[in-house]
């Protein structure tokens, strides 16, 4: 079989990504033009600002892409593009430029669900993972577990009912202070904090693998709020290394009532929030307690970027996944 090359492109929210990876493994070039430094400033990211800044950087970053694969456009055999969930302009970006490459070089179009992007990105890290396992997929918008029966053929087990993980992480670091991006401030804050010296209540949902985070937010907002009106400082250190060890033994607590349904043992972690050192550690101690395989990416592919979108296009291409001259972003995308 002839080795496949797909170009990748990525554009959902403040990262302009391309990226060339070969049979939907081995990375030829990954590049991110990164706004981070700019929606810094204003504490998050401006949809406004972030869709300019795609327009500016996408030409450029396609073309390093390509180069520092050493392919020219005539030698991919596909364009895989995200085209959701995200923010509607900075998709447009993207789903736009890829149908225009598309368009005139007779390439076909792959369109790529972000989330299932970010489960590929375990692909690129470990040659040898193959499916059925299971996959948590935590992210700044997203907390699920899905069942990854095939490379194109998944479930949803269970989701968050209200915030996701990565929120419950960004909204309490910007009221202590932490500022943005909250969930890598937060990690750093809680390095070598006592795990246990703050409680939070555990939150219950109807079904079991559902999750609800909306409890523990408004758990720690009342730590918080009390330390004030008896005028007692919390302990930052302390405060964050037990806020992050308790929503990771809570996603932990999910994934073995789901193996325990499913029987399957072999765990990948995905999305941008996988990056987290405590939801690691914690789930370290599940595989050494309980002899499950566990996976997770690269710090560097949990972010958005490129490489995934190409890998999930890959799949996806060989499934005979096309999109036409109509495709349009849809920031709402469901899984």
């Amino acid at each position: 079989m002839e080795d496949v090359l797909i170009l990748g492109i990525e554009s959902s929210c403040d990262e302009t990504a391309a990226s060339v990876v070969m049979n939907g493994r081995e990375i030829l070039s990954n590049v991110i033009s990164s706004q981070a430094d700019l929606h810094m400033e204003y504490g998050g990211v401006v949809p406004e600002i972030a869709s300019r800044m795609h327009v500016d950087a996408i030409s450029q970053t396609v073309s390093k892409a390509l180069s520092d694969a050493g392919t020219s456009l005539d030698d991919i055999d596909a364009v895989a593009v995200t085209y959701g969930p995200g923010l509607v302009g900075a998709l447009l970006v993207g789903v736009n430029f890829a149908k225009g490459l598309c368009a005139v070089s007779g390439k076909p179009l792959v369109p790529v669900n972000h989330l299932r992007g970010h489960i590929a990105a375990n692909y690129l890290c470990f040659p040898d993972l193959e499916p059925p396992y299971m996959t948590l997929v935590v992210s700044g918008g997203n907390t699920m577990i899905v069942k990854v029966n095939d490379y194109c053929d998944m479930e949803v087990l269970g989701r968050t009912l209200d915030d996701a993980a990565g929120e419950a992480f960004d909204k309490i670091a910007r009221v202590i202070g932490l500022g943005y991006p909250g969930g890598p401030k937060m990690d750093k804050a809680g390095q070598g904090g006592d795990t246990a010296r703050y409680q939070f209540s555990v939150p219950k949902t109807s079904n079991s693998l559902d999750f609800s985070f909306s409890g523990i937010k408004t758990n720690a907002l009342n730590i918080i709020n009390e330390s004030k009106m008896k005028g007692t400082e919390i302990d930052l250190c302390d405060f964050t290394a037990s806020y992050q060890t308790h929503i990771a033994e809570y996603l932990a607590g999910h994934v073995m009532k789901a193996v325990e349904a499913t029987g399957i043992r072999k765990i990948c972690l995905a999305g941008g929030v996988s990056a987290n050192s405590f939801i690691r550690k914690r789930f370290d101690m599940e595989s050494t307690r309980s002899g499950l395989e566990i996976y997770y990416p690269r710090l560097d592919l949990c972010t958005d970027n490129a490489a995934m979108i190409a890998s999930c296009g890959y799949y996806e291409y060989i499934n005979g996944t096309r999109a036409g001259s109509d495709l349009n972003a849809v920031p709402s995308l469901q899984f």
